[in-house]
């Protein structure tokens, strides 16, 4: 059974203060732009400014951050920005055709003015003869029941001919 010189002690120290002394810090800045906290000095050359740390005491409602007024942003007017969108492919054939369209376009074995010899190669296959002239290259797509098809290319790899309105379907 306890004592009642260790109920003392107990109570005692049930009635002893909970905080703790401030601490104090030097906050030492070096010229190239560096910040060190410690309790020694700082280094020859190091900006010096003391610090008051107080600990925190478990059992306090003291606010660890001040609260946030509503004022400060309720008066100002966001202007909205489009998003920057970083990474976006670059097309060559300066996006005449969307992404739906020269999906379904290969898919279905066409081939529309803006897309790319990638994107012909990829709907009909390689060429069976592929002639350059004057940075234009052609094409040509033969069958053997006599059926061709010619595809001609600009400068950049594209398709020539006005958006959307030169389409050639499949000879195969």
């Amino acid at each position: 059974m306890p004592s009642r010189t260790q109920y003392f002690l107990l109570t005692t120290l049930l009635w002893l203060p909970t905080w703790a002394p401030a601490t104090m810090i030097n906050r030492c800045a070096s010229p190239d732009g560096s910040v060190t906290f410690t309790t020694m000095s700082c280094a020859t050359g190091d900006s010096l400014s003391h610090q008051d740390v107080k600990p925190f005491t478990p059992g306090t409602t003291a606010a660890v951050m001040p609260e946030a007024s509503d004022h400060a942003t309720s008066g100002k007017n966001i202007k909205r920005r489009e998003p920057t969108v970083v990474g976006q492919s670059e097309d060559p054939c300066a996006n005449v055709i969307n992404a739906k369209q020269r999906r379904e376009a290969i898919i279905n074995q066409r081939v529309i003015s803006g897309m790319t010899q990638r994107d012909v190669e990829s709907a009909l296959g390689k060429p069976d003869k592929i002639s350059i002239r004057n940075s234009t290259t052609n094409y040509r797509y033969e069958l053997k029941q006599g059926r061709t098809a010619q595809v001609s290319f600009d400068e950049k790899g594209c398709v020539k001919g006005k958006p959307k309105t030169q389409t050639a379907k499949s000879p195969r």
